[in-house]
């Protein structure tokens, strides 16, 4: 029999859990990470009793019979039953849930704000939520609300869950920490997270002020696009999601816990930190994503796509086809197309298009979009360039050319988005983004070959 020699010895990686320290590869992975050795159980879920004294206990994302089921166990100091006593309901005004319309409101249009520029009281996470627009009914577990969040302020001995939703969270400004009851995940401009429904949480300011953009998914999670005949590669690649590593606190201190469930808050008081998960197992757990990852396709002889090619993550809304939700990224990419009108086409779309611009300039609309500005051009309502991106794109010569230093996305559902009172009333809406299409004129005269 013959044996190895020296010479044939493996070397192992010295980073065996990724090659990003605190965190851990793949997007929907069923992953495994301990803060202590031997925390976590091996072989099964819940030992009759578990090392360090630790409680065992499930976290579910799906109900037990979904395929494939989307749960996590956790290894913690105390069962959450600890982290829950007495509830006093509070009020965060400029949180909103669908449904929520206004009769005064008129959401029917083509919309535009600058900035929303921050208080000068301080405010936290939960304080400096805006909500701008929601779709659905929160009750029904279907649609979304579109916010912006400005946050000066670190959460001190104060936690926050949802029980609605889950969180895509796009910065645009400053940068934040998540300590989650999973891990830390630390988030700047040009990166997303994604904090799952139910899953407990104290956002710090690393550097601010911080400002950016939230999408609050009412309904099935986010999942990857099927890229359909693009095959395995290119757009958002699954290794390139992080999930952290477990990571705990163990303090007695004087704690609040703010639950969003149905639309409402409710607070209560506890005596110790509730980030006491020392080890973990499972596929539902927060992730953050860094956009510059992204990997864009597109036409390479003539004609423009439909922005689906741009989709970053979608929420299947159980038609098949059609999303709850669309997570749509546009960033720097070559044009190459010949004989093509180039920028976003004119269209009205049964799906409502709410647009956040994190940098640069959009090459649909050169003015007036700025970053940390939003836009809404809801169901059925036609929008397209305005004059100038227009003027430009029909006339300029067609050489290979690169939008570059531009980021951008779009929340997009298939249910119409409805303006709060913040957003009507106020958020820095321009009266005057109507007007962008005023100047387009008639070039028709019946002249053959005319163009």
């Amino acid at each position: 029999m013959n044996r190895p020699t020296d010479t044939h010895t493996l070397t192992q990686a010295a980073t065996p859990v990724g090659t990003h320290a605190g965190y851990m590869p793949g997007f929907g992975n069923d992953f495994e990470t301990e803060a202590l050795p031997e925390a976590l159980p091996q072989g099964m879920n819940s030992p009759q009793r578990c090392n360090y004294g630790l409680y065992g206990e499930q976290l579910s994302g799906t109900a037990f019979t979904a395929n494939p089921p989307e749960r996590t166990w956790c290894y913690r100091i105390r069962p959450s039953v600890k982290h829950s006593h007495r509830y006093e309901k509070i009020d965060l005004p400029y949180w909103k849930s669908a449904p929520c319309i206004d009769p005064d409101v008129i959401s029917l249009g083509q919309y535009r704000w600058d900035p929303i520029p921050y208080s000068d009281e301080g405010l936290n996470w939960m304080t400096g939520m805006r909500t701008m627009t929601t779709a659905g009914d929160v009750n029904t577990q279907v649609g979304m609300a579109s916010h912006i969040y400005l946050v000066t302020e670190s959460m001190v001995d104060d936690y926050f869950f949802s029980a609605d939703s889950e969180l895509l969270v796009v910065p645009q400004e400053g940068r934040l920490r998540f300590a989650t009851e999973l891990g830390i995940i630390d988030l700047e401009p040009k990166e997303i997270a994604i904090i799952p429904r139910g899953l407990l949480y104290r956002v710090e300011v690393l550097e601010g002020p911080a400002r950016g953009f939230v999408c609050e998914n009412y309904g099935q999670k986010y999942e990857l696009p099927g890229r359909g005949p693009i095959g395995a590669n290119c757009m958002a690649n699954p290794r390139d999601f992080k999930a952290p590593v477990a990571a705990y606190e163990d303090r007695e201190t004087p704690s609040t816990v703010t639950i969003k469930w149905c639309g409402q808050f409710h607070t209560t008081r506890i005596g110790h930190s509730p980030l006491d998960v020392v080890a973990w197992h499972g596929n539902y757990a927060p992730y953050k994503y860094d956009l510059r990852n992204y990997c864009p396709v597109g036409a390479i002889l003539f004609d423009h796509p439909d922005p689906s090619i741009f989709t970053v993550l979608t929420a299947p809304s159980g038609q098949p086809g059609t999303a709850n939700i669309d997570f749509v990224l546009f960033r720097e990419r070559w044009m190459v197309m010949e004989d093509t009108f180039r920028p976003p086409w004119y269209h009205k779309n049964i799906m409502s298009e709410l647009m956040g611009n994190i940098y640069g300039q959009y090459d649909a609309k050169p003015q007036g979009f700025v970053p940390g500005g939003t836009s809404l051009h809801n169901m059925m309502i036609p929008h397209g360039p305005d004059r100038e991106a227009f003027d430009k794109a029909s006339y300029s010569n067609l050489g290979p050319d690169k939008l570059d230093q531009t980021m951008s996305f779009m929340f997009e559902t298939r249910f119409p988005q409805h303006l709060t009172p913040f957003a009507a009333n106020e958020a820095p809406l321009q009266d005057d983004y109507i007007d962008c299409w005023t100047s387009l004129e008639k070039k028709f005269d019946g002249t053959p070959g005319k163009k």
